[in-house]
């Protein structure tokens, strides 16, 4: 393990403050600096960016961060028994690291950049809490906190995060891999371009999880497809909740005009939600509006 400042190993500071990993607040610690160093360095040139990081833990990510040359990180905190730790590395890089202590689902992530940006770009890098992960990720994507007079682009550039494996096939699908395609990659795929960037082991985790880790990079689309984002979420939700039947009947509950909605949408009646790209679901929920406008 490399030493990226002068800083404590993360071993002896989880042992100074005793900080034992809370299944209940989905904590798995990252030691590794070499690891956290590789995330960090996935979020790009950070010198004149503000990283606003979710679940700092004892700080391992938040060194990496700062070591890379991050001007500003905005770490939020829910365990206060990381604070102490966290506020060494603070003082290591004075008038680098903010820390906020509070609930991660509570934040105003539009105005915490508008407060604390201080007018720079904002990315959101993080090793996840995997039991608030996928809602703080939709909470992102769907951006609808106004920033600057408007709900997209949203405040932050890009954003690299860690996820379960599993949801991280699920953020990245689409109809060619028909298992793992449904509302979470629509949502994702509509609104900004995922790839998926490396694993890492549950051997790479103190607790080791049971499954394997992935890293995510979602850059927003300056012009996702045209559509009511509501709608394409009831779309997608209806489409989805009976995946494996035709359009013609998973659509019904939205309107008793589901063929003629499929037809305006230019897609086949027998097709199946999985088989279904974006742009197909973007063009149901355009019609839908239209249909529900006139009726």
């Amino acid at each position: 393990m490399s030493a990226i400042d002068d800083l404590p190993p993360l071993r002896e500071i989880v042992r100074t403050y005793d900080l034992v990993a809370r299944k209940s607040l989905g904590q798995n610690f990252l030691f590794d600096l070499n690891l956290t160093s590789r995330i960090a360095r996935a979020a790009g040139n950070l010198e004149q960016t503000t990283v606003i990081e979710v679940g700092p833990g004892p700080g391992g990510l938040t060194r990496a961060l700062l070591a890379n040359g991050a001007a500003k990180v905005v770490a939020i905190e829910r365990d206060e028994r990381c604070l102490a730790a966290l506020a060494e590395i603070a003082a290591r890089y004075p008038g680098r690291l903010e820390i906020i202590a509070g609930d991660a689902l509570a934040i105003d992530y539009a105005a915490l950049a508008r407060d604390h940006g201080a007018g720079r770009d904002i990315r959101i890098v993080a090793n996840l809490p995997y039991n608030i992960a996928t809602p703080l990720l939709t909470g992102w994507v769907e951006g609808k906190t106004s920033w600057q007079g408007k709900t997209w682009p949203p405040f932050w550039s890009r954003l690299v995060l860690m996820f379960q494996r599993e949801v991280a096939e699920r953020i990245v699908a689409t109809p060619r891999e028909r298992a793992d395609y449904g509302r979470l990659s629509i949502l994702c795929g509509w609104r900004t371009q995922a790839r998926l960037l490396f694993d890492l082991p549950p051997s790479a985790f103190t607790p080791p999880p049971k499954v394997t880790s992935s890293v995510v990079e979602l850059i927003p689309r300056e012009h996702p497809a045209p559509c009511n984002g509501n709608l394409l979420a009831d779309v997608t939700r209806t489409a989805f909740g009976q995946r494996r039947k035709m359009l013609r009947q998973s659509l019904k509950p939205l309107t008793p005009r589901s063929d003629e909605l499929i037809a305006a949408a230019g897609l086949s009646p027998t097709a199946r939600a999985e088989e279904i790209d974006i742009e197909g679901f973007a063009a149901l929920a355009r019609h839908l509006e239209a249909f529900r406008k006139v009726t």
